[in-house]
C-alpha cells in the first residue's frame, strides 16, 4: 500500500532537549489516526515538522505520489501540496458570515486579484454548501461567525480546511471545550472527512479517541511508544506507566 506521508528517523533538538527522537511514522492516503501521549511527548513538534514550521536536525519526510521531500519546502509550499492544519483555538474571521469564511478558504487561484475578483460562481456556491452541510452549518451560512458557539466555530474551521481540499488534515484537540453533543458531531465530521483523505487528530481526551474508533499512535519522549487500536495501546504496560497512570493520578 503506497503511503501519503512517510516520516523516517526524524530528530529535533531544542537547546539540548530532544523534542523528537528518531521518530518514524507513516500515514495512508485515506485514514483516520489519533495521536496521544503525555505533555512534552512531541505531538505539537511533530505537526510543526510536517507543516514546515520546524526543520528537523536529521531524518526524512516524504510526501505524496511523487515521493517529494517536504524538508526543503516553505510552510506555504507545503500548504499548497495539500497539508492543512487546524490549531486548538479556532481562528475564524469573526466579523464575516459562515459563507464568507468558507468562500475565503476555497481552493481557488490565490493571488490578490483572484481574491478581489472572487465571483459567486455556481460551482463555488455548490462547494460551499456541500462543505457547510458536511460540518452541520448549512442552516447557518448567513450567520456572522462571531455569534457561533465554541463547537460551531471549531466545525467552521474544520470546514475551512475541507474547503482547501487538503490530502492530509492535522487537527489539534478538536474536542476541547465542547458539549457532549458537539463532540459526537465532531467525531462524525472527522470520520466522514477521513474517507477521502488522511485525517490525523492529536487529542488528550480518551473518550473522544475511543469514539473515533481508529488506529492510535502513542508518542513518548519524541518517539513512537505503541501503535494499534485504542484497546491494544491502553493495555500496553509501558503506555500505562508513562501516560495513563499519570493521566489518572
Amino acid at each position: 500500500m503506497s503511503m501519503l506521508l512517510e516520516v523516517s528517523g526524524v530528530t529535533v533538538t531544542f537547546d539540548g532537549f530532544r523534542a523528537i527522537n528518531n521518530l518514524s511514522i507513516n500515514f495512508a492516503k485515506s485514514e483516520l489516526r489519533a495521536i496521544i501521549g503525555p505533555n512534552g511527548a512531541g505531538k505539537t513538534t511533530f505537526m510543526d515538522i510536517v507543516t514546515g514550521k520546524t526543520k528537523p536536525d536529521e531524518g526524512t519526510v516524504i510526501w505524496g505520489d511523487r515521493n517529494v521531500s517536504l524538508l526543503g519546502m516553505s510552510e506555504s509550499q507545503i500548504a499548497r501540496e495539500g497539508i492543512g492544519r487546524k490549531f486548538q483555538k479556532p481562528t475564524v474571521f469573526e466579523a464575516q458570515t459562515v459563507r464568507q469564511n468558507l468562500a475565503m478558504a476555497l481552493k481557488t487561484p490565490r493571488g490578490p486579484f483572484a481574491v478581489l475578483m472572487h465571483k459567486k460562481t455556481k460551482p463555488n456556491a455548490e462547494r460551499i454548501e456541500a462543505v457547510a452541510d458536511q460540518i452541520g452549518l448549512l442552516d447557518s451560512l448567513t450567520r456572522v461567525a462571531g455569534e457561533l458557539s465554541h463547537g460551531q466555530k471549531q466545525w467552521l474551521e474544520i470546514g475551512m480546511l475541507l474547503a482547501q481540499e487538503p490530502r492530509l488534515m492535522l487537527v489539534d484537540e478538536p474536542a476541547a471545550g465542547m458539549t457532549p453533543e458537539e463532540r459526537e458531531k465532531t467525531t462524525d465530521i472527522l470520520k466522514e472527512a477521513a474517507k477521502t483523505r488522511a485525517v490525523v487528530v492529536v487529542e488528550h481526551d480518551m473518550e473522544f479517541v475511543r469514539r473515533l474508533d481508529c488506529k492510535v499512535t502513542v508518542l513518548h519522549e519524541g518517539a513512537v511508544l505503541a501503535e494499534g487500536s485504542l484497546d491494544h495501546v491502553t493495555s500496553n504496560q509501558t503506555v500505562i506507566d508513562v501516560y495513563l497512570g499519570r493521566a489518572h493520578a
